[in-house]
């Protein structure tokens, strides 16, 4: 079975999050910026694009997939 996601760039990822669900400081840590381009899978996990491979740097708990989608205006992706 295929892992799907929704792309987007780290500018979004903050208007996704709710306050204390993620620690922003390890994202800027892992090297996340506005113009990151990130991936969360159906699990919440919160991966980043790095030379050659993704890099999982987090995750989202909660109702996130309604939010995901309706910021994004996405859906998950093959």
């Amino acid at each position: 079975m295929k892992q799907t996601f929704i792309e987007l760039t780290g500018k979004t990822l903050l208007d996704v999050v709710n306050e204390g669900e993620i620690d922003f400081k390890e994202l800027h840590d892992a090297g996340v910026c506005g113009d990151s381009i990130l991936r969360i899978n159906k699990y919440g996990e919160i991966e980043l694009r790095c030379r050659g491979h993704w890099m999982l740097v987090g995750g989202l708990i909660g109702n996130f997939e309604e939010r995901l989608m309706k910021l994004t205006g996405l859906d998950w992706s093959h």
